[in-house]
């Protein structure tokens, strides 16, 4: 089987990379859209886009049936989900196969079992796959939370079973503080997730978040394409990733690895996926969740390996054999990705919206930007705040370091805050250059007060010529005194965001 022609059910940076290697197959390919990405570089991309509704993305994105019935209007053969939105229902890839054509990714069986945390531990428990002490049942009694959290010992996490994205999640550190956080966590997940089942495992108190990248075929063959390390992140989301991690040695990279094939053959997984662990001040590492889609830091994967995981996706979802065996695959020198959001870290990371008034990327060797804007348009308040992935190669993790401050010094945007300062910040601590780092930096790191960068000789100086300048002005001359936005502009100096 061969398509002919793919429609992305997404919008944004990831839409429009998908598409670049559908063109790349000599693929037809077709855009979905909302009426606030009209403009969307996407759209324009792709051989034909069609709009499926109004901005708010549970009228437009996450509407499975405008979906799919725009699919078969336009005679498409498969659908790619893309990350969020409706990658991981598993009610949309039934209703996609059902009207006949070919969902890019795992099989409804798959989705099912690991988008449910609890019946992910069950599926893997029988292979011997490291786990956090906890339960791998529901638990809606008080009772019986305080009987599990006493036999596994203080601190506990709280958990949604149906979960992600911090929701649902709730630490206690001692027993009288169980009630009250269970009753909170099981109400948010209940909100959120639309089911208030939690569990509850040992809290790790400082782990680092690493990941790893699964591919498998119809034809039972599995490869791990390695790790990536995830541990810098805000509000549970990941916001800088690499590959390969700096702790994990070439005896634990095989370790993991061919744990996380097990869990991929416990769902029988199909396509390309992400197994996520935690790993403890020991270097143990335990079973934590997978992720039945492409991740968003995928290109760090691609960039390490030279596999176009997208291409791997749509040849094994026409049936094709992965053409690569595990020893063959090397990891080629090191990659870093930094996620640009539209946020203000000063202000506790909060959504930034208004108008791209300067939008020019890097360049040059080894850079990669992976986004979805052009200069002038706005950021929409209905999606996700990440404007581009900004993703280098380098032959060495110092290098790449190096490579990445000097793309960002090249990242030139303005009208609204970025996390490109914040990233900077993080490139240049000595945690994260020895790394030594964990889940917590941001909390134990960061302050706003972090961004305000020393001035330079060369302003220093400027500074000084323009005081002496200020001090030779009469009060009254108001006219020929420097307008507001010529002193405020020397006020502070932060990175180029």
């Amino acid at each position: 089987m061969t398509f002919q022609k793919i429609l992305v059910a997404n919008r944004g940076e990831i839409a429009l990379r998908i598409m670049r290697t559908i063109r790349e197959m000599g693929i037809l390919s077709v855009a979905v859209y909302s009426e606030a990405d009209r403009k969307s570089p996407h759209v324009f991309y792709a051989d034909q886009s069609v709009c499926i509704g109004p901005s708010p993305a549970k009228e437009s994105y996450l509407d499975a049936d405008r979906i799919i019935q725009a699919a078969l209007d336009l005679g498409v053969d498969a659908i790619h989900p893309g990350y969020g939105f409706l990658s991981e229902n598993a009610d949309f890839a039934q209703k996609v196969e059902a009207a006949g054509m070919t969902f890019i990714g795992p099989s409804v069986h798959s989705i099912q079992t690991m988008g449910d945390k609890i019946k992910a531990k069950q599926a893997v428990a029988q292979y011997g796959i490291p786990m956090v002490p906890g339960t791998n049942h529901p638990i809606v009694d008080t009772e019986e939370a305080s009987t599990v959290a006493n036999q596994i010992g203080y601190p506990v996490l709280i958990k949604a079973s149906a979960g992600g994205g911090g929701k649902g999640m709730r630490v206690v550190e001692q027993a009288d503080q169980l009630a009250s956080q269970m009753n909170r966590a099981t109400s948010e997940a209940l909100s959120a997730f639309g089911n208030g089942s939690v569990f509850i495992e040992k809290y790790i108190g400082s782990p680092k978040h690493i990941e790893i990248q699964v591919l498998a075929d119809n034809h039972d063959n599995y490869l791990y394409l390695f790790e990536r390390e995830c541990s810098i992140q805000r509000r549970h989301q990941k916001v800088i990733e690499e590959a390969p991690s700096p702790v994990v040695s070439p005896e634990m990279r095989k370790e993991m690895g061919e744990a996380a094939i097990k869990v991929a053959k416990a769902c029988n997984y199909v396509g390309a996926g992400t197994v996520e662990f935690i790993v403890d001040e020991h270097l143990d590492f335990f079973f934590l969740e997978m992720n039945t889609r492409l991740q968003v830091e995928h290109p760090v994967t691609e960039m390490i390996t030279g596999i176009d995981l997208v291409e791997a996706q749509i040849k094994v979802a026409q049936g094709e054999i992965l053409n690569i065996n595990q020893e063959e695959l090397r990891i080629h020198g090191h990659t870093l990705e930094v996620r640009v959001y539209a946020e203000d870290p000063a202000n506790g990371f909060l959504p930034d919206i208004g108008t791209l008034m300067t939008y020019k990327r890097p360049q040059g060797p080894g850079i990669r930007v992976d986004d979805g804007f052009e200069e002038g348009m706005s950021i929409p308040i209905f999606y996700d705040p990440m404007i581009a992935k900004l993703i280098v190669h380098a032959a060495d993790r110092p290098a790449a370091i190096q490579k990445m401050k000097r793309a960002i010094e090249e990242y030139n945007i303005s009208g609204i805050a970025t996390t490109l300062e914040f990233a900077r910040f993080v490139l240049e601590h000595e945690e994260f250059i020895n790394g030594n780092f964990d889940t917590k930096f941001v909390e134990n790191h960061f302050s706003p007060s972090s961004l305000i960068r020393p001035l330079s000789a060369e302003e220093k100086e400027v500074l000084a010529i323009l005081a002496v300048s200020l001090q030779q002005v009469k009060p009254s001359a108001k006219s020929n005194a420097p307008n507001q936005s010529e002193q405020s502009k020397w006020k502070s100096r932060r990175f180029n965001a």
